[in-house]
């Protein structure tokens, strides 16, 4: 292949990785040194079944794509083996699953991420993952509201059973 072939396939990756992080909600870098490739592949496996994109990337790349979106802040993450996850959908589940991972992994690292336009570091990362899932807020906001709601139809239902079995005692009216 040319250099000049070359270069234009590095630069159609660039633009490619760039429009698909701009499209992302939140994306996490690692350090995946010494994973093996089971742990590699079950990660995978878990993250895909999420909606996350996972991918290996050179880092002079990535130094690209985060000049072009403007997380130039992420530039100095970028050494040693590095892998990039984001998601479109779901800005909690990056965090969440590798930060998981890594707990399990001690030569797995988190590095840094990128949260709604701005860059946060490995802590940040860190309370990000610990944020409940969208589903899981759902949940508890609708058990905040139907608590009231049992407390009133118990309090309601206490009241009919105590008028109701006076009720049957009282005479028919006529």
């Amino acid at each position: 292949m040319s250099s000049a072939k070359i270069l234009a396939a590095k630069q159609s990756a660039v633009a490619e990785l760039t429009e698909q992080l701009k499209a992302s909600q939140a994306g996490v870098l690692v350090n995946y040194y010494k994973t093996s490739v089971e742990d590699d592949t079950n990660l995978r496996k878990e993250l895909t079944k999420a909606g996350v994109t996972y991918k290996v990337v050179k880092n002079t790349q990535l130094k690209f794509v985060f000049e072009n979106l403007g997380y130039t802040d992420l530039n100095s993450h970028l050494e040693g083996m590095t892998a990039i996850a984001y998601s479109e959908t779901d800005p909690v589940a990056p965090a969440k699953i590798l930060s998981k991972f890594a707990k399990e992994h001690e030569d797995y690292t988190i590095k840094a991420g990128y949260v709604d336009g701005g860059v946060i570091d490995a802590a940040g990362v860190e309370n990000l993952a610990s944020i409940p899932s969208k589903e899981g807020l759902i949940a508890k906001l609708l058990g905040s509201i139907q608590s009231p709601l049992y407390g009133l139809a118990y309090v309601l239902q206490g009241k009919i059973d105590k008028e109701g079995g006076a009720a049957e005692e009282a005479p028919a009216a006529e």
